[in-house]
């Protein structure tokens, strides 16, 4: 059993949420009961998440993508007051981590996603509120097929392929979600792979630029860092934990 408190500020410190500017609300958005026994973890906050969350016994939820956002209406009616009075009523406390979760240097979605890969970190990438999220890195030469064959495995990602550069590869860049056109900063760097969640109409860059390119899904590509993560934490607060897995299929 964990205090709230302390899983809070750690979680704040341990993933530098201060240091962002975000659309979302980073940090405990939901408070519930003063003792956490069990936290749920996943991608991407929603009553169907939350009533798992429930019915597996979690006091605590912690997502990538929370509740509130900075450019949405943030009037408590329909389909919000729903989310937010099922967390309350039930005592279950919610955390969010995005832009941070992303960028983490060990836990992060990018940072876990290089290591699954067997890319060895050289350089950052990709400037999101204010800090730089994605990495570039280096690995022993391998096919784009090899790479897809890793992510289908240990990510469940049915990736979208632009093949139009190098067949054996060894600098790959990586920035999970939604940034297919920071491909441009990926050619900069010399990248012959880029690695991303979202799919966009960029294959004519991709074709001129002779890079290649896999769009590994959204949700895939993300799933990375709350898993990390809950280890993390299920190591130092000695608490239990359990990932949610609600594919959104993008």
């Amino acid at each position: 059993m964990a205090k709230l408190k302390e899983l809070v500020l750690f979680l704040d410190k341990y993933l530098d949420n201060s240091k962002f500017e975000d659309d979302s609300w980073n940090g405990l958005q939901i408070e519930g009961l003063d003792n956490v026994k069990k936290i749920a973890f996943c991608v991407t906050a929603g009553l169907d998440v939350f009533k798992e969350a429930k019915k597996q016994g979690a006091d605590m939820i912690v997502a990538h993508h929370g509740i509130f956002w900075k450019k949405a209406d943030p009037s408590m009616k329909g389909w919000m007051k729903d989310r937010v009075s099922f967390l309350l009523d039930n005592d279950i406390s919610f955390y969010t981590s995005h832009l941070p979760l992303d960028a983490h240097p060990k836990s992060g979605n990018n940072a876990q996603l290089m290591k699954i890969l067997g890319v060895e970190i050289k350089d950052s990438m990709g400037s999101y509120g204010g800090q730089s999220i994605g990495w570039i890195g280096e690995r022993s030469p391998i096919s784009v097929e090899e790479i897809v064959k890793k992510l289908e495995k240990t990510i469940d990602s049915k990736p979208i392929i632009l093949k139009r550069g190098k067949n054996k590869i060894k600098r790959i860049a990586i920035v999970s979600g939604g940034a297919p056109f920071l491909v441009f900063e990926a050619i900069k760097k010399e990248a012959d792979l880029f690695i991303t969640g979202d799919a966009a109409d960029i294959l004519e860059v991709v074709k001129d630029a002779k890079i290649n390119v896999i769009f590994a899904g959204h949700y895939a590509t993300e799933t990375t860092g709350v898993k990390a993560l809950a280890d993390v934490v299920k190591k130092k607060f000695k608490v239990k934990t359990f990932f949610i897995d609600a594919p959104t299929g993008l």
